[in-house]
């Protein structure tokens, strides 16, 4: 079976990165006309804007991920499906796709390494295909969010968009929300006695305090800025929040959660923020037998801190990472999502739309803290700001 909508292009545009720090340049790629078995075409129908897409762009990420430019940036997004490559008709959870069903992606996993079949943990696969990483100069060419169309890789997971969950929300979660879900499966059960400090205010962070929320955490610490998104952040159900334009020095954010906490630490810990210092400041504000989880940071030259290793051993800290996420995360991601709309407003972390020609800007305007997420929408140019 190979199913396809009948009027269809040959190419069509992207966003690509050929320098870090220069403008994406708007160039016209093959659109691909046959699939590989499990493949699928998608339309893209919004493409949000991730930190790592800023890092890609800047050349900050380089030390997390092998690069090979030229690339189109973009892992968050949903397609509407155009093509149907041959056993491609269900989603990974077996629901029936069909032509202009809205799904969110993974990037590929290989499905025969160690981590992939022995340690269940596909997202650490060594031979995996990532988009934005890939290079769009041979095929399949459309191997990013910010292009009008997508090439779904056969052994990428997949899964329907909810019809109760709008596309710009299902697109931030096919990133930001996953990659949380997942740091909240990873460091356990959150109990409704215990304390929680989500650090940052970004997508992450601000995804995290609602969640954290809805799991009943006794309190909830959110600290970041800029004051839009510590408003949010309350809205989204902060108890308490820690702005770091009053709270400027490291030692003073920890004093502020000790003070909010009577002297102690909290429970648990989420780093989100991507800041080089908040590793060390996350283990100040972390009670003895706690845990941590860190989110938020990338590898490389100029991100090393000082840590007392003694410290995390005389505390008996739990201490752990998380990398992307896979279909799973993807799928309770939406659900919750779906679950919590008339709770969360998740709208208001994606209030500006984009096109393609004004991808940079949307860039600009994230690294400026301008918006929180902006979203492209490659079909259909548009100029704004709504917000």
């Amino acid at each position: 079976m190979h199913m396809s909508i009948d009027t269809f292009p040959k190419t069509c545009r992207a966003a690509v990165l050929t320098a870090h720090g220069e403008p994406l340049e708007i160039r016209e790629l093959p659109v691909p006309s046959e699939l590989e078995p499990g493949a699928l075409l998608v339309k893209i129908e919004a493409a949000t804007v991730c930190g790592s897409d800023l890092h890609l762009w800047d050349g900050s990420l380089a030390g997390s991920q092998a690069l090979d430019l030229p690339v189109i940036p973009g892992h968050e997004m949903v397609g509407s499906v155009v093509r149907i490559g041959e056993g491609a008709d269900r989603d990974t959870f077996g629901q029936p796709l069909r032509l202009g069903d809205r799904i969110c992606f993974t990037h590929a996993s290989c499905n025969q390494c160690e981590h992939c079949r022995l340690d269940n943990q596909p997202t650490l696969c060594a031979n995996r295909q990532y988009y934005m990483f890939t290079s769009c100069a041979e095929a399949p060419y459309l191997v990013g969010g910010f292009a009008e169309y997508c090439y779904v890789f056969p052994n990428s997971g997949r899964v329907k968009v909810p019809d109760e969950v709008p596309t710009e929300w299902a697109s931030a979660a096919s990133c930001a929300l996953r990659t949380v879900v997942h740091s909240f499966d990873r460091v356990g059960r959150i109990n409704p006695w215990e304390t929680v400090v989500i650090q940052g205010s970004g997508p992450l962070g601000l995804f995290a305090t609602a969640l954290a929320d809805h799991l009943g955490a006794e309190r909830v610490i959110t600290i970041g800025a800029p004051e839009d998104r510590l408003k949010i952040a309350t809205a989204f159900g902060a108890t308490d929040i820690v702005s770091i334009a009053s709270a400027s020095e490291p030692q003073d954010r920890i004093d502020a959660v000790r003070e909010l906490l009577g002297g102690r630490g909290a429970d648990l810990v989420f780093e989100f923020s991507g800041a080089r210092t908040a590793f060390t400041e996350g283990l100040g504000m972390i009670k003895e037998g706690g845990r941590y989880m860190v989110t938020g940071q990338i590898d490389g030259p100029g991100k090393e801190v000082p840590v007392r290793p003694g410290f995390i051993t005389r505390q008996q800290l739990t201490i752990m990472g998380t990398w992307s996420g896979h279909i799973a995360e993807y799928r309770k991601a939406l659900r919750f999502m779906k679950n919590t709309r008339h709770r969360y407003d998740f709208g208001t972390l994606v209030p500006n739309r984009y096109s393609l020609e004004e991808a940079t800007d949307a860039l600009t305007r994230m690294r400026a803290q301008q918006d929180i997420k902006p979203v492209l929408i490659p079909h259909a140019p548009v100029s704004q700001e709504s917000a």
